[in-house]
């Protein structure tokens, strides 16, 4: 970078969610300009970022004309338009991560070839153009159909047990995954520099809501056996080392019965499973991010202490203006914070905020972690 922290440096982020905020209040801390592009007037960033645009995140004009003055573009959300980024990167803005990534991991199907070419492990799987291939695939019931874009948090994910369920399948481009009969979904996030420093987040283990397909809780660090948390940290590094990415790569894994490790998919920012580490390691993930991007020193990582996060998700049957119970409650338990993602509207399981329980007590984290998830609610 030619400009240093004295308030120059003009960064753009693709998406003003959650991970957005987050990221801006980091960024503060060095003096950052923040700059975001959100389609939604209402996006968590607006009023937290010193320039908000509200615009398309998948038009080429919108997103060439919001970056072209700036120093850098980051990402917090994947579909966004990549020719945009593209030419911005030929025209001397640095982009992280890069565009030739962000196009990889926009498509599942690509991100899977990826995986097989560079001998990382994954669940068997076939590349469809549409479901009438479905009576012809060598992979048997049941499966995991899969778009290959557009998916997100659960959604473009189908599960077809019979020769019946086709004709319901995805029409789109998709892919077909041998259904893993996992015994626990683990992810490890990895930070990646200029300089080619790679630093990893200890393994983290998460259980997912079945109604949203949604992480909905989530225990740092881990106790799996040591062997397999080695294991998981390499796949991770390499996969970082392999695309030579600059930024934070998640690694989404599942941990079969048999004690093999297959990875699932990959986020190239900040993720739902680091939210923990703002207050349970001794760098969070969001300044993890910064520090590679601005190709600084990577951060300790070090877990400092047991930590549970949950997802604090908008409650079935309740849609409208939020509102939330137990905070208060919640509050008053040491090792409990809150995290409100200033999202105006619920509705059933949207990402309202999360909640860190962290304590010496492993059990006791787990315990307040579950005690938490019954008193705090978001309706409406």
């Amino acid at each position: 970078m030619t400009k240093d922290f004295y308030g120059e440096l003009q960064l753009g982020v693709l998406g003003g969610g959650q991970l957005g905020r987050m990221l801006i209040q980091e960024a503060i801390n060095y003096n950052v300009n923040v700059h975001i592009l959100d389609p939604d007037k209402n996006a968590p960033c607006r009023k937290l970022c010193n320039r908000f645009e509200c615009g398309s995140l998948s038009d080429f004009e919108t997103v060439y004309n919001f970056g072209k003055d700036l120093d850098m573009i980051t990402i917090e959300i994947e579909k966004v338009n990549v020719d945009a980024l593209e030419k911005l990167e030929n025209e001397g803005v640095i982009v992280y991560p890069q565009s030739r990534i962000i196009r990889l991991i926009q498509d599942k199907g690509l991100q899977k070839q990826f995986f097989k070419q560079n001998d990382i492990p994954t669940a068997a799987f076939q590349l469809i153009s549409n479901k009438e291939n479905l009576y012809e695939t060598p992979i048997p019931f049941p499966y995991i159909q899969k778009l290959r874009k557009d998916g997100y948090d659960g959604k473009g994910v189908k599960k077809i047990t019979h020769t019946s369920e086709i004709e319901q399948a995805f029409e789109d481009p998709s892919l077909v995954e041998e259904l893993i009969d996992f015994e626990k979904e683990i992810a490890v996030i990895v930070a990646r520099n200029d300089k080619g420093d790679i630093t990893t987040f200890p393994l983290v283990e998460m259980e997912f809501n079945p109604d949203a397909n949604l992480v909905e809780f989530l225990i740092s660090p881990s106790t799996l056996p040591f062997e397999v948390q080695t294991q998981a940290d390499e796949i991770a590094k390499k996969i970082a080392e392999d695309l030579q990415i600059v930024g934070l790569l998640a690694v989404e894994m599942f941990l079969t019965k048999e004690g093999e490790i297959l990875v699932n998919e990959l986020a190239p920012r900040p993720h739902n499973s680091g939210h923990h580490t703002i207050e349970g390691n001794i760098t969070s993930q969001f300044a993890q991010h910064l520090r590679a991007i601005f190709n600084l020193p990577l951060g300790a990582t070090t877990a400092r202490t047991n930590a549970v996060m949950i997802n604090l998700l908008g409650e079935p049957r309740y849609e409208g203006l939020a509102k939330y119970e137990g905070v208060e409650d919640v509050l008053a338990v040491e090792g409990v914070f809150v995290h409100l993602y200033g999202k105006k509207y619920t509705k059933p399981f949207r990402k309202m905020g999360h909640v860190c329980i962290v304590n010496d007590d492993r059990e006791l984290a787990i315990k307040n972690a579950r005690w938490v998830q019954e008193t705090l609610k978001v309706k409406a």
